[in-house]
């Protein structure tokens, strides 16, 4: 959701405005998303912040966060509902149902968050332009469910991408896994990339020879016999994390279809086994992915800011499955629904 470029300025370069330079320097760069990241704190000229009129000079080190330009496509505002846990003049949480996509792209140019955001904040200058990812700071899957934090205004936009590349947001997550982990708590750490065998997929590269630097901590909630409900702490942000993760560890998602969840990993051979399981992929028909809590400092009050929201009724029922099952398991009883 944005981008850091580092320069080095010219041994010939004139003197003038940093603001100016770097509207001509980067590509897609407006004045005014350049005068935001300044006025953030997010540009740095030799390791210090500086106001967009600071002049720059010849073998100035120049580096610069701030949110991804506007795509070509233009996003179209629709009407649709959104949960929204909280809401000020600079920032608002939603909290997505699981299904829904955070903006459009190939194949999903309706029915998303950034059409629904479009529509709801059609009065705010950011949301009038049409732009894919206007407010939008970072994402979660189309079928995780959970908390995100939407940028009203450039302002805003441009400190809490920065507190997400400094990697000082909080977020936890709550998933159910397949298998009993090991050790009750433990850290994930390996680069993901995308995947050469399968575009649609990323992985690990554990030597760290490609993809990005990656790190999951995990704790286990409940031990629920052939599954368990983990809670992940998220010191990085990558694409897929958490899937990719658990998967490499060999504890797969619970019906995660892409990273081979969606059949049975743990367990028995009895057919009334397999009748629970798909039950129970029935009752959660996508992969069992909460962003439960999300912490973050205000971008204009500097206000410690924390949220949290309930799991979602299908990964609720599907836990209450289990349960039931572990139980009758304990009781010698047979295998049931």
């Amino acid at each position: 959701m944005f981008e850091h470029f580092g320069i080095t300025v010219d041994k010939g370069q004139g003197i003038i405005r940093i603001d100016k330079y770097l509207t001509e320097k980067i590509e897609g760069a407006s004045r005014s998303r350049v005068q935001a990241a300044a006025d953030a704190g997010n540009i740095l000229v030799n390791d210090k912040p500086v106001k967009s009129s600071y002049k720059i000079k010849p073998l100035d080190r120049i580096s610069l966060v701030m949110p991804y330009p506007k795509r070509q496509l233009e996003i179209l505002p629709e009407d649709i509902p959104l949960d929204i846990v909280y809401e000020d003049d600079d920032l608002l949480i939603v909290n997505k149902e699981a299904g829904m996509v955070v903006h459009p792209g190939f194949g999903n140019y309706t029915g998303t968050l950034g059409n629904a955001l479009t529509w709801h904040l059609k009065d705010l200058p950011l949301f009038q332009e049409g732009d894919l990812r206007a407010g939008l700071v970072h994402r979660i899957d189309k079928n995780t469910s959970g908390l995100l934090v939407i940028a009203k205004n450039e302002k805003s936009h441009a400190k809490l991408a920065r507190q997400f590349f400094d990697h000082t947001i909080q977020r936890i997550y709550v998933a159910l896994v397949w298998g009993n982990l090991t050790e009750e708590e433990g850290t994930i750490t390996g680069h993901i990339g995308r995947s050469v065998r399968d575009r649609l997929q990323m992985c690990v590269f554990p030597e760290g020879e490609q993809g990005k630097h990656a790190v999951t901590h995990y704790k286990v909630l409940q031990r629920l016999g052939y599954v368990n409900l983990i809670q992940c702490r998220l010191e990085t942000g990558r694409t897929h994390q958490i899937r990719v993760h658990m998967a490499y560890i060999g504890h797969h998602l619970f019906n995660d279809e892409r990273y081979g969840g969606d059949r049975i990993l743990k367990g028995t051979s009895f057919s009334k086994y397999k009748q629970f399981v798909e039950n129970c992929f029935k009752a959660m028909p996508r992969h069992g992915l909460h962003a439960k809590s999300l912490g973050f400092v205000h971008p204009t009050t500097g206000k410690e800011m924390y949220f949290e929201s309930e799991l979602p009724s299908d990964m609720q029922e599907v836990i209450r499955k289990w349960e039931t099952y572990t139980a009758s398991r304990v009781t010698g009883q047979s295998e049931e629904e």
